[in-house]
């Protein structure tokens, strides 16, 4: 990890840079495939997955077979933590929905706004290095609680053209019944303009890699909503002298074994907890099965002493992580003064993985500093917001003259008139 001890504030801009490993020519080869599968839907999926993953499929669909099969095979223990693990999601989501209110903005004239569902949304799944059954609950419990009349799964095949066994106990779990074993790309384009198997959706939720993202960044262009911009995943952990830094170390590691292209961050209050975390890494990740992808991870990463409060709040908000631990005596008066991050994790106890899995809060999170105008994924990311209003004759009496003045004043004398007809057959 690269080292920095107080460094100035003309410097912070390149620090909050994310590591990039942008693929030449991916835009190129993503428009390919969103176009084949514009073109050729089911056969197209077939051959890019042959092509890709080296997998030959008779049907992209995930049977009914398939999914009682799966179920068989997850050890009771982990379906218990899985069950667990969703109704904390459940709790917390469901606590996120609002009555429809409404108010009299004036004598007749009543407003109010109503949240409906998202009819169509499809989640995407990574499954190729760890495939990642906790974003499914992350994503179809939401979808579920809000309203969601169609939720369509996409997840890679494994290389025997089964589908992780995992995923598809916690789909049946949460009543997802139209999964579909596609990855990549080629699924953003299948959920995106649909095929003769996979039905068409409105939003597209899920984590992937570049090809992913880039896809899911294409078709937004082309009118279809996704939940965010997203990049490699990042941690960002604030420590002072009371820090133990063992649990530092864990919680560096456990982000950076997410891929090469991830990123973890320490600011720490001096240069002695530094060394002793940098010790506890060294020990640790000799431990990890994943030492590799971690260990490429900590190239691209940084430890930052800071000894100011001020200044640690200000970098942090520059940096805006996707998550953010707060390991200090003082971390709650502390969080209250952070403006800029997807998740934060309160005190010595709380690692970032419970969020991942477990409390009850929502892991698809903003990354790459948009945290600073974006929210993770929530209820309201499945609903839309429609508002309404009613106007009495006591309200069109009050508000017409106001709309006529406006609209004469913008020479939109039809918007004028729309009004002024009502006023006169009063």
């Amino acid at each position: 990890m690269k080292k920095y001890v107080n460094p100035s504030r003309n410097t912070w801009a390149a620090l909050c840079q994310r590591p990039a490993l942008e693929l030449e020519f991916l835009e190129g080869r993503v428009k390919n495939i969103l176009n084949r599968v514009k073109v050729s839907g089911d056969e197209a999926l077939k051959e890019l997955t042959l092509q890709i993953d080296s997998v030959a499929l008779d049907s992209v669909l995930v049977t009914q077979e398939e999914i009682n099969m799966a179920e068989k095979q997850v050890p009771e223990d982990l379906k218990q933590a899985i069950r667990i693990a969703a109704s904390n999601i459940s709790k917390f989501h469901s606590l996120q929905q609002k009555e429809t209110t409404s108010i009299e903005t004036m004598p007749g004239v009543t407003c109010w706004r109503k949240a409906t569902p998202i009819e169509k949304v499809g989640i995407y799944v990574p499954g190729g290095t760890a495939p990642l059954f906790s974003t499914l609950l992350m994503l179809a419990v939401p979808a579920k609680i809000a309203g969601c009349k169609d939720i369509v799964l996409c997840t890679p095949p494994k290389s025997d053209g089964s589908v992780d066994s995992t995923i598809l106990f916690a789909a049946k779990e949460i009543g997802i019944t139209q999964v579909f074993k596609v990855g990549g790309a080629q699924a953003i384009a299948a959920m995106a303009y649909g095929t003769a198997t996979i039905p068409p959706v409105y939003k597209i939720f899920g984590p992937g890699n570049q090809y992913v993202t880039k896809a899911k960044q294409l078709v937004s262009m082309e009118g279809i909503a996704i939940d965010m911009p997203a990049g490699p995943s990042e941690v960002l952990v604030v420590a002072d002298e009371a820090a133990n830094p063992a649990f530092i170390a864990a919680d560096l590691l456990s982000q950076a074994e997410h891929g090469a292209d991830s990123q973890v961050v320490l600011v720490a209050t001096t240069t002695e907890l530094i060394e002793k975390v940098e010790k506890e890494v060294a020990l640790q990740i000799e431990k990890l099965p994943r030492k590799d992808i971690a260990a490429q991870a900590l190239q691209n990463s940084l430890t930052i002493e800071i000894n100011n409060e001020a200044d640690i709040i200000d970098f942090v908000n520059t940096y805006a992580p996707e998550h953010l631990i707060l390991n200090t005596k003082n971390c709650d008066p502390l969080a209250e003064k952070i403006t800029n991050a997807g998740s934060i994790f309160l005190g010595p106890l709380t690692p970032e993985s419970v969020g991942d899995y477990a409390s009850g809060t929502n892991h698809t999170l903003p990354t790459n500093g948009f945290a600073k105008a974006y929210s993770g994924v929530s209820l309201s990311s499945f609903q839309k917001f429609i508002t309404f209003q009613k106007l009495t004759q006591e309200g069109i009496i009050t508000l017409g003259p106001v709309v006529e003045k406006m609209a004469e004043a913008e020479q939109l004398i039809a918007h004028k008139r729309a009004v002024s007809i009502r006023l006169e057959s009063l």
